[in-house]
């Protein structure tokens, strides 16, 4: 390996005290672009000479040999990094690897639960007059049914929940408030939620506390719904987002208009909100797949 790479290999140890591991990903690329640069070694490595033009034509014949775009990325990253190097030693005049647009990379659809999963949680039989069943199904009713974030619900207000106008009021990111509406089921727990939490004489203005009167913490909140799905059957990633995910997608399945959506969500933009639409047109197409007379043919 060329002597002035081999030194930015060190300063990444030694100065930057990043891993060994990390170190070898770095080399690996950088080793894989040299010989490519030097057509396998055929002449020197002339640093200042390389262009934005010869990094492109490299990922090219990367992407050709089935690199994905995360490790392209990594690829221009590692060259970036290398040339910030040299500028600040004065061995060459200028970022080519900079120039270069990193691989975008796909975005994976958001998790969802089967609605049937989340009915047989907010319908399984509990005993009424035990607290602690009663705050954890609404829980899961309040993230199923708003579609409000894990710190939302946590941070939630008692006052902030009016049954009779069947609203709440969220402060969400960036300290802003939405109001979210809820149904007369939501709001019937809700009542009865609050009868039971008398008697554990709550030490906080929240609506959801601990069978001591205390603020719920994360991980109670992600153990009460992960484990209550899994017991419905539920399978895969079974979190408070994917409650959230899942309040969207049946929004938008049920004929809700998708500004709507994302004013409930509290998106900041509508872009964040377009990525159930996908998710709603995947679980059209499977269910058509599974449906339609003509698609269960083979070859139709």
């Amino acid at each position: 390996m060329n002597a002035t790479v081999e030194s930015f290999l060190q300063y990444l140890r030694l100065e930057r005290n990043l891993s060994w591991r990390t170190v070898d990903l770095y080399r690996r690329d950088l080793d894989q672009w040299e010989h490519y640069v030097t057509a396998g070694g055929q002449h020197g490595l002339d640093l200042p000479s390389v262009t934005a033009g010869d990094i492109r034509q490299w990922l090219i014949s990367r992407s050709k040999c089935g690199d994905t775009p995360g490790t392209l990325r990594h690829k221009v990253q590692a060259l970036r990094a290398l040339y910030r190097y040299l500028l600040r030693h004065g061995k060459v005049k200028s970022n080519p690897a900079a120039q270069v647009e990193l691989a975008k990379l796909p975005k994976p659809l958001p998790k969802l639960v089967r609605e049937k999963t989340v009915d047989a949680v907010l319908d399984a039989d509990i005993d009424s007059d035990d607290f602690a069943q009663v705050r954890d199904r609404l829980i899961v009713m309040l993230f199923y049914e708003t579609g409000i974030r894990l710190s939302e619900l946590i941070g939630l207000q008692d006052a902030a929940v009016d049954t009779r106008k069947r609203e709440l009021k969220v402060r969400g990111k960036r300290d802003k408030d939405r109001i979210v509406p809820f149904g007369d089921e939501l709001a019937q727990w809700v009542e009865h939620y609050r009868h039971l939490r008398a008697t554990v004489k709550p030490e906080c203005d929240n609506l959801l506390v601990t069978a001591k009167g205390r603020p719920l913490y994360p991980s109670l909140v992600y153990h009460v719904v992960h484990d209550g799905l899994a017991m419905a059957g539920g399978t895969g990633k079974l979190s408070p987002h994917v409650l959230r995910h899942t309040f969207a997608s049946v929004m938008l399945n049920s004929g809700a208009q998708l500004n709507s959506v994302k004013e409930l969500l509290g998106h900041e933009s509508l872009a964040a909100t377009q990525v159930y639409t996908h998710v709603t047109l995947s679980e059209l197409q499977h269910n058509y797949q599974l449906a339609h007379p003509r698609a269960l043919k083979k070859g139709g």
